[in-house]
């Protein structure tokens, strides 16, 4: 009589087991055979390219090359469609903005993906402020002298933002409402084109990121008259915040976050998660943060989808409040 292959039950489901999760473990341990594009919806140039070089230059040596592919269009929408349908093996990443993953879904009637559905948070990496921006020939030093000059003008007064439903334009709407002004938003598709426009004086006022903010000043031809924190900024200590400035419900934060596709396998998630959790917790990704006026998070993928869901229900409120729909 042939003795049975597995005598033992247990034993039996345990090996196949194993080696049904085989293929996921190689899958994770031979990660770095070839390149990870992550891609980020805005051109080339702006704050979200300095954080995933930075963590590119970390990773590179347990993870391979990561390679910045900027797809710009759609307001960050063709990012993520690509990544949304992409081969979920861990090698298209999206980073994802708090405008695409808990902004948008309110502007838009008609969105192409869900973010918590279509998509796996890795880890929510930076978190960031806004700073007000003006071409030095706008006549104001100071926020309040802004505002009685804005105020003069009636509505020939525009403001740029890095997209429409995007933090840098809801803060120059919340201003609108706190101080009695009728500003007229001019979305732009990305934070370049809007610094080259308001360091040419095409446009008089931008709401950039802080780290976005930090790269113009040296030029002499902005000013920055505050910021969005509910405290200073540690890059620019010397400006103040609209809430010390007597507008204390002009205040935004946004971040910058990691995914994959859906149906990614699980051990390539914790792979790219631990990862890069080392990589935002390393010395020299957290200076080279700080200076371009970002926080390190790295908020791993449960507390990064309360972040969402709670930032979601937010801006939602602000949308409403203002009466704003995207067009589709």
């Amino acid at each position: 009589m042939t003795a049975p292959l597995f005598p033992d039950r247990r034993l039996a489901l345990a090996t196949l087991g194993a080696l049904a999760l085989a293929p996921l473990r190689s899958r994770a341990q031979d990660f770095a055979s070839k390149p990870t594009r992550v891609l980020i919806g805005v051109p080339a140039g702006g704050t979200q390219d300095v954080l995933t070089r930075a963590i590119a230059d970390a990773v590179r040596g347990s993870l391979g090359p990561l390679i910045v592919d900027n797809r710009a269009g759609a307001a960050g929408r063709i990012a993520v469609d690509l990544v949304k349908n992409a081969e979920p093996d861990g090698h298209t990443l999206l980073l994802g903005t708090a405008s695409m993953m808990t902004m948008y879904p309110n502007a838009y009637k008609h969105l192409n993906y869900d973010p918590i559905r279509d998509f796996v948070p890795i880890i929510n990496a930076a978190s960031f402020e806004l700073a007000m921006v003006v071409h030095k020939d706008v006549p104001a030093a100071t926020l309040q002298e802004f505002v009685a000059w804005a105020k003069a003008q009636g509505n020939k007064v525009s403001f740029a933002s890095y997209g429409a439903g995007t933090p840098s334009h809801f803060l120059g709407e919340m201003l609108n409402r706190a101080a009695g002004l009728q500003m007229v938003h001019i979305p732009y598709k990305g934070s370049t084109p809007a610094r080259q426009d308001v360091m040419g004086g095409i446009v008089p006022v931008y709401f950039d990121t802080v780290g976005g903010a930090i790269t113009m000043v040296p030029s002499g031809r902005v000013r920055v008259l505050a910021t969005s924190g509910a405290k200073r900024s540690p890059p620019m200590p010397a400006i103040p915040t609209f809430t010390e400035l007597g507008y204390k419900d002009v205040v935004a934060s946004a971040w910058f976050s990691y995914y994959a596709p859906a149906k990614t396998p699980k051990p390539v998630v914790d792979r790219l998660r631990a990862e890069f959790a080392k990589a935002v917790n390393s010395r020299e990704v957290r200076q080279q943060l700080l200076l371009n006026g970002m926080y390190p998070v790295g908020d791993g993928p449960e507390a990064l989808l309360k972040t969402m869901r709670e930032d979601t229900a937010r801006w939602g409120r602000i949308m409403r409040a203002v009466n704003f729909q995207a067009n589709d």
